[in-house]
Protein backbone atom coordinates (compact mmCIF):
# COMPACT_ATOMS: atom_id res chain seq x y z
CA UNK A 1 0.00 0.00 0.00
CA UNK A 2 1.30 3.00 -1.06
CA UNK A 3 2.08 5.87 1.74
CA UNK A 4 -0.78 8.80 2.09
CA UNK A 5 0.52 12.51 1.07
CA UNK A 6 0.16 13.43 5.17
CA UNK A 7 2.20 10.09 6.15
CA UNK A 8 5.12 11.31 3.89
CA UNK A 9 5.20 14.67 5.04
CA UNK A 10 5.15 13.48 8.73
CA UNK A 11 8.06 11.60 7.67
CA UNK A 12 9.81 14.35 6.21
CA UNK A 13 8.83 16.89 9.39
CA UNK A 14 10.41 14.51 11.40
CA UNK A 15 13.85 12.98 9.47
CA UNK A 16 13.92 17.12 9.55
CA UNK A 17 13.47 17.58 12.46
CA UNK A 18 15.65 15.48 14.33
CA UNK A 19 18.76 15.81 12.37
CA UNK A 20 18.32 19.28 12.68
CA UNK A 21 18.60 18.61 16.48
CA UNK A 22 21.05 15.95 16.50
CA UNK A 23 23.25 18.71 14.38
CA UNK A 24 23.23 20.81 17.02
CA UNK A 25 25.52 18.76 19.56
CA UNK A 26 27.85 17.92 16.42
CA UNK A 27 28.52 21.62 15.60
CA UNK A 28 28.87 22.47 19.26
CA UNK A 29 30.83 19.50 19.91
CA UNK A 30 32.96 19.83 16.99
CA UNK A 31 34.27 22.97 17.53
CA UNK A 32 34.77 23.15 21.54
CA UNK A 33 38.93 22.11 21.39
CA UNK A 34 39.15 25.84 19.44
CA UNK A 35 36.77 27.43 21.13
CA UNK A 36 37.19 31.48 21.14
CA UNK A 37 40.71 30.22 19.22
CA UNK A 38 40.98 33.77 17.28
CA UNK A 39 44.08 33.69 15.12
CA UNK A 40 42.63 30.26 12.39
CA UNK A 41 46.54 29.80 12.24
CA UNK A 42 46.72 28.55 16.19
CA UNK A 43 44.37 25.96 15.47
CA UNK A 44 46.58 25.04 12.39
CA UNK A 45 49.34 25.22 14.95
CA UNK A 46 47.30 22.78 17.49
CA UNK A 47 45.97 20.74 15.14
CA UNK A 48 47.94 20.27 11.80
CA UNK A 49 45.68 20.51 8.92
CA UNK A 50 43.08 21.53 11.30
CA UNK A 51 40.21 20.43 13.03
CA UNK A 52 38.83 17.07 11.03
CA UNK A 53 37.20 15.13 13.85
CA UNK A 54 36.12 15.12 17.16
CA UNK A 55 39.21 16.14 19.47
CA UNK A 56 40.01 16.89 23.39
CA UNK A 57 40.22 20.23 24.59
CA UNK A 58 44.22 21.53 24.59
CA UNK A 59 45.65 22.65 28.03
CA UNK A 60 46.57 25.72 26.50
CA UNK A 61 44.68 28.21 25.14
CA UNK A 62 46.95 30.96 23.19
CA UNK A 63 43.89 33.65 22.90
CA UNK A 64 42.29 32.94 26.30
CA UNK A 65 40.69 36.00 27.93
CA UNK A 66 38.98 33.79 30.82
CA UNK A 67 41.38 35.25 33.61
CA UNK A 68 39.39 38.85 32.81
CA UNK A 69 36.03 37.25 33.28
CA UNK A 70 34.19 38.32 36.46
CA UNK A 71 33.08 35.06 39.13
CA UNK A 72 31.18 37.41 40.31
CA UNK A 73 28.66 38.42 38.29
CA UNK A 74 27.92 38.76 34.62
CA UNK A 75 30.69 40.56 31.91
CA UNK A 76 34.81 41.23 32.82
CA UNK A 77 35.52 42.46 36.23
CA UNK A 78 37.88 41.47 39.34
CA UNK A 79 37.93 37.60 40.00
CA UNK A 80 37.14 37.99 43.81
CA UNK A 81 33.61 38.25 45.53
CA UNK A 82 33.20 41.30 48.23
CA UNK A 83 30.55 39.75 49.96
CA UNK A 84 28.35 36.86 49.96
CA UNK A 85 28.95 33.16 48.01
CA UNK A 86 30.84 33.75 44.89
CA UNK A 87 28.91 32.84 41.87
CA UNK A 88 31.90 30.35 40.00
CA UNK A 89 32.72 27.89 42.57
CA UNK A 90 30.04 28.49 45.50
CA UNK A 91 26.97 29.02 43.04
CA UNK A 92 27.38 27.17 39.78
CA UNK A 93 30.77 25.29 38.10
CA UNK A 94 30.99 23.98 41.94
CA UNK A 95 34.64 22.85 42.21
CA UNK A 96 35.66 24.40 38.83
CA UNK A 97 36.55 28.00 40.84
CA UNK A 98 40.49 26.64 39.98
CA UNK A 99 40.14 26.92 36.55
CA UNK A 100 39.42 30.17 36.64
CA UNK A 101 42.05 33.17 36.83
CA UNK A 102 44.96 31.77 35.03
CA UNK A 103 46.78 33.02 32.06
CA UNK A 104 45.93 30.88 28.60
CA UNK A 105 43.09 28.91 30.40
CA UNK A 106 41.03 26.82 28.09
CA UNK A 107 37.66 27.65 28.79
CA UNK A 108 36.76 24.17 28.57
CA UNK A 109 39.53 22.77 30.44
CA UNK A 110 39.83 18.86 30.72
CA UNK A 111 36.80 18.14 28.25
CA UNK A 112 37.27 15.26 26.38
CA UNK A 113 36.63 14.52 22.08
CA UNK A 114 32.65 14.10 21.94
CA UNK A 115 31.65 16.39 25.12
CA UNK A 116 29.75 18.65 24.96
CA UNK A 117 29.60 22.29 26.15
CA UNK A 118 27.52 23.88 28.95
CA UNK A 119 25.07 25.73 26.43
CA UNK A 120 24.22 22.42 24.48
CA UNK A 121 23.70 20.85 27.94
CA UNK A 122 21.04 23.62 28.91
CA UNK A 123 19.54 22.89 25.35
CA UNK A 124 19.19 19.09 26.68
CA UNK A 125 17.59 20.98 29.48
CA UNK A 126 15.51 22.58 27.99
CA UNK A 127 14.08 19.78 25.50
CA UNK A 128 13.93 17.24 29.26
CA UNK A 129 11.55 19.97 30.41
CA UNK A 130 9.75 20.08 28.00
CA UNK A 131 9.44 16.11 27.34
CA UNK A 132 8.23 16.43 31.19
CA UNK A 133 5.53 18.80 30.26
CA UNK A 134 4.08 16.91 28.25
CA UNK A 135 5.91 18.27 25.11
CA UNK A 136 5.51 21.41 25.87
CA UNK A 137 7.42 24.76 26.56
CA UNK A 138 6.83 26.09 30.74
CA UNK A 139 8.98 28.98 31.73
CA UNK A 140 8.32 28.06 35.24
CA UNK A 141 9.14 24.54 34.47
CA UNK A 142 12.32 25.80 32.99
CA UNK A 143 13.57 27.86 35.56
CA UNK A 144 13.21 25.47 38.55
CA UNK A 145 14.97 22.12 36.29
CA UNK A 146 17.52 25.28 35.10
CA UNK A 147 18.37 26.73 38.30
CA UNK A 148 19.01 23.06 40.09
CA UNK A 149 21.15 21.88 37.25
CA UNK A 150 23.15 24.95 37.87
CA UNK A 151 23.56 24.65 40.73
CA UNK A 152 23.81 20.81 41.72
CA UNK A 153 26.89 20.21 44.26
CA UNK A 154 27.89 17.20 41.49
CA UNK A 155 28.06 19.34 38.34
CA UNK A 156 25.99 17.62 35.79
CA UNK A 157 27.96 18.62 32.60
CA UNK A 158 31.72 18.80 32.26
CA UNK A 159 32.70 22.23 31.06
CA UNK A 160 34.63 24.68 33.25
CA UNK A 161 33.25 27.54 31.72
CA UNK A 162 30.19 29.25 32.17
CA UNK A 163 29.14 32.40 29.77
CA UNK A 164 28.27 35.47 30.90
CA UNK A 165 24.49 35.52 30.93
CA UNK A 166 24.95 32.23 33.43
CA UNK A 167 26.74 34.17 35.72
CA UNK A 168 24.61 37.02 35.53
CA UNK A 169 21.34 35.13 36.47
CA UNK A 170 22.98 33.86 39.49
CA UNK A 171 24.05 37.20 40.49
CA UNK A 172 20.71 38.33 40.01
CA UNK A 173 19.40 35.50 42.23
CA UNK A 174 21.66 35.68 44.70
CA UNK A 175 21.04 39.40 45.48
CA UNK A 176 17.19 38.42 46.04
CA UNK A 177 15.49 38.79 42.33
CA UNK A 178 12.86 36.44 40.92
CA UNK A 179 14.11 34.08 38.71
CA UNK A 180 11.60 35.55 36.11
CA UNK A 181 13.95 38.68 36.54
CA UNK A 182 17.39 37.44 36.41
CA UNK A 183 18.35 37.84 33.46
CA UNK A 184 21.34 40.13 33.32
CA UNK A 185 22.94 43.15 30.78
CA UNK A 186 26.44 42.97 29.96
CA UNK A 187 28.43 43.83 26.75
CA UNK A 188 27.92 40.83 25.97
CA UNK A 189 24.31 40.15 26.24
CA UNK A 190 23.40 40.04 22.73
CA UNK A 191 25.50 37.22 21.42
CA UNK A 192 24.71 33.88 19.41
CA UNK A 193 24.75 31.85 22.60
CA UNK A 194 21.41 33.08 23.79
CA UNK A 195 19.91 31.16 20.41
CA UNK A 196 21.18 27.54 21.31
CA UNK A 197 18.65 26.88 23.89
CA UNK A 198 15.52 28.35 21.19
CA UNK A 199 15.94 25.15 18.34
CA UNK A 200 14.16 22.35 20.82
CA UNK A 201 11.35 24.91 21.83
CA UNK A 202 10.82 26.16 18.12
CA UNK A 203 10.80 22.84 17.20
CA UNK A 204 9.05 20.66 19.97
CA UNK A 205 6.56 23.49 19.49
CA UNK A 206 6.01 22.92 16.38
CA UNK A 207 5.93 19.91 16.70
CA UNK A 208 2.37 20.50 18.83
CA UNK A 209 0.87 22.53 16.28
CA UNK A 210 1.77 25.95 17.48
CA UNK A 211 1.28 28.78 14.49
CA UNK A 212 4.72 31.03 13.52
CA UNK A 213 3.53 33.46 15.31
CA UNK A 214 3.07 32.07 19.01
CA UNK A 215 5.97 29.82 18.45
CA UNK A 216 8.20 33.20 18.36
CA UNK A 217 6.69 34.77 21.32
CA UNK A 218 7.71 31.24 22.67
CA UNK A 219 11.28 31.88 21.97
CA UNK A 220 10.90 35.66 22.40
CA UNK A 221 9.51 35.38 26.45
CA UNK A 222 12.36 32.23 26.72
CA UNK A 223 15.01 34.23 25.48
CA UNK A 224 14.12 37.39 27.89
CA UNK A 225 14.92 34.96 30.91
CA UNK A 226 18.51 34.88 29.92
CA UNK A 227 19.14 37.24 26.89
CA UNK A 228 17.39 40.41 27.45
CA UNK A 229 17.93 42.52 24.60
CA UNK A 230 15.98 43.62 21.83
CA UNK A 231 17.67 43.21 18.60
CA UNK A 232 18.71 39.52 19.61
CA UNK A 233 14.86 39.16 19.87
CA UNK A 234 14.66 40.21 15.92
CA UNK A 235 17.40 37.72 15.29
CA UNK A 236 15.83 35.03 17.43
CA UNK A 237 11.99 35.60 15.37
CA UNK A 238 14.04 35.45 12.08
CA UNK A 239 15.52 31.80 13.32
CA UNK A 240 12.61 30.88 14.18
CA UNK A 241 10.61 31.35 10.85
CA UNK A 242 13.76 29.81 9.17
CA UNK A 243 13.03 27.02 11.60
CA UNK A 244 9.96 26.92 10.44
CA UNK A 245 9.97 27.55 6.52
CA UNK A 246 12.86 24.65 6.48
CA UNK A 247 10.67 22.12 8.92
CA UNK A 248 7.66 22.78 6.38
CA UNK A 249 8.91 23.04 2.78
CA UNK A 250 7.75 21.55 -0.11
CA UNK A 251 10.31 19.08 -1.35
CA UNK A 252 10.54 21.11 -4.99
CA UNK A 253 11.53 24.30 -2.72
CA UNK A 254 15.49 24.35 -2.30
CA UNK A 255 16.57 24.91 1.46
CA UNK A 256 18.83 28.12 -0.08
CA UNK A 257 15.58 29.83 -1.24
CA UNK A 258 14.43 30.39 2.39
CA UNK A 259 18.23 30.76 4.21
CA UNK A 260 18.62 33.66 1.23
CA UNK A 261 15.44 35.33 2.46
CA UNK A 262 16.23 35.14 6.09
CA UNK A 263 19.51 37.08 5.29
CA UNK A 264 17.35 39.90 2.99
CA UNK A 265 14.63 40.37 5.38
CA UNK A 266 16.35 40.12 8.92
CA UNK A 267 19.57 41.78 8.27
CA UNK A 268 19.36 42.87 4.40
CA UNK A 269 22.07 41.00 3.13
CA UNK A 270 22.40 39.37 -0.47
CA UNK A 271 24.00 35.94 0.77
CA UNK A 272 23.87 34.54 -2.54
CA UNK A 273 25.89 37.49 -4.14
CA UNK A 274 28.21 37.70 -1.08
CA UNK A 275 28.81 34.01 -1.33
CA UNK A 276 29.22 34.26 -6.09
CA UNK A 277 31.84 37.20 -4.81
CA UNK A 278 33.71 35.23 -2.24
CA UNK A 279 36.99 33.26 -2.37
CA UNK A 280 37.39 31.95 0.98
CA UNK A 281 35.13 31.72 3.98
CA UNK A 282 37.40 33.99 6.30
CA UNK A 283 37.19 37.10 4.05
CA UNK A 284 33.31 36.56 4.76
CA UNK A 285 33.77 35.57 8.49
CA UNK A 286 36.76 36.98 10.13
CA UNK A 287 37.51 39.97 8.07
CA UNK A 288 33.54 41.47 7.20
CA UNK A 289 32.11 39.81 9.98
CA UNK A 290 33.87 39.35 13.58
CA UNK A 291 33.90 35.78 14.35
CA UNK A 292 33.24 36.85 18.00
CA UNK A 293 29.81 36.17 20.40
CA UNK A 294 28.02 39.62 19.16
CA UNK A 295 25.19 38.45 16.69
CA UNK A 296 25.61 41.23 14.71
CA UNK A 297 28.69 39.94 13.44
CA UNK A 298 27.59 35.45 14.01
CA UNK A 299 23.89 35.99 12.28
CA UNK A 300 25.40 36.82 9.02
CA UNK A 301 28.21 34.42 9.71
CA UNK A 302 25.90 31.72 9.95
CA UNK A 303 23.30 32.59 6.95
CA UNK A 304 26.51 32.67 4.97
CA UNK A 305 27.99 29.15 5.69
CA UNK A 306 24.55 27.40 5.58
CA UNK A 307 23.90 28.82 2.48
CA UNK A 308 27.61 27.61 0.75
CA UNK A 309 27.17 24.26 2.78
CA UNK A 310 23.81 23.72 2.34
CA UNK A 311 24.44 20.71 0.71
CA UNK A 312 27.28 19.33 2.62
CA UNK A 313 26.63 19.71 6.33
CA UNK A 314 29.45 17.92 7.40
CA UNK A 315 32.08 20.51 5.14
CA UNK A 316 29.55 23.37 6.90
CA UNK A 317 30.26 22.19 10.28
CA UNK A 318 34.03 21.73 9.85
CA UNK A 319 34.36 25.02 7.75
CA UNK A 320 32.80 27.31 10.81
CA UNK A 321 35.17 25.14 13.23
CA UNK A 322 38.12 26.07 11.53
CA UNK A 323 37.54 29.53 11.05
CA UNK A 324 37.57 30.05 14.95
CA UNK A 325 36.23 32.71 17.16
CA UNK A 326 32.60 31.65 19.26
CA UNK A 327 32.48 28.78 16.86
CA UNK A 328 31.22 26.80 19.09
CA UNK A 329 27.28 28.50 19.41
CA UNK A 330 27.67 29.22 15.95
CA UNK A 331 28.29 25.73 14.92
CA UNK A 332 25.19 24.87 16.88
CA UNK A 333 23.10 26.98 15.16
CA UNK A 334 24.29 25.88 11.94
CA UNK A 335 24.20 22.46 12.28
CA UNK A 336 20.30 22.62 13.36
CA UNK A 337 19.70 24.92 9.45
CA UNK A 338 21.56 22.36 8.03
CA UNK A 339 20.25 19.63 9.61
CA UNK A 340 17.04 20.72 8.83
CA UNK A 341 17.60 21.85 4.65
CA UNK A 342 19.07 18.27 4.39
CA UNK A 343 17.21 15.88 6.70
CA UNK A 344 20.91 14.48 7.36
CA UNK A 345 23.06 13.78 10.45
CA UNK A 346 26.81 13.60 9.62
CA UNK A 347 26.58 10.24 11.07
CA UNK A 348 30.22 9.61 12.08
CA UNK A 349 30.25 12.58 14.11
CA UNK A 350 27.09 11.78 16.02
CA UNK A 351 27.72 8.64 16.46
CA UNK A 352 30.88 9.96 18.61
CA UNK A 353 29.00 11.99 20.77
CA UNK A 354 29.71 11.09 24.11
CA UNK A 355 26.37 11.18 25.21
CA UNK A 356 24.85 10.28 22.18
CA UNK A 357 22.39 7.65 24.03
CA UNK A 358 20.84 10.09 25.55
CA UNK A 359 20.66 12.95 23.23
CA UNK A 360 18.94 10.86 20.79
CA UNK A 361 16.47 9.31 23.15
CA UNK A 362 15.54 12.83 24.44
CA UNK A 363 14.87 13.53 20.69
CA UNK A 364 13.13 11.23 19.63
CA UNK A 365 10.78 11.66 22.99
CA UNK A 366 10.37 15.34 21.89
CA UNK A 367 9.49 14.39 18.65
CA UNK A 368 6.82 11.56 19.90
CA UNK A 369 4.14 13.27 20.06
CA UNK A 370 3.89 14.23 16.39
CA UNK A 371 2.37 10.79 16.06
CA UNK A 372 -0.45 11.89 18.58
CA UNK A 373 -0.64 15.06 16.76
CA UNK A 374 -1.10 13.29 13.08
CA UNK A 375 0.63 17.03 12.32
Amino acid sequence: MAPTAAHTQKERFVERARAGLRSLYVGDSLAMPVHWYYNPMDILEAFPGGIQKFEDAPENHPSSIMSLHSTAKGGRGKQACAGGREIVGEVILKGKRAAWGLPNQHYHQGMKAGENTLNAHCARLVTRAMIAGGGRYNKERFLKDYIHFMTADIPRHPDTYAESYHRGFFANLESGSSPEQCGAVTHDTPSVGGLVMLAPIAIGSFVHGNSLQSVQGICRDHLFLTHPDTFLAKVSDAFVKLVSDLLFRENDVEARQHIAAAAQHSIGINVSSLAAKTRTDNEVVGRRYSTACYITDSWPSILYLAYKYVNDPKAGLLANTNLGGDNVHRGAILGVILGLATSRTVDAFFNSLTDRQAIDQEIVALLGSLQQNGK
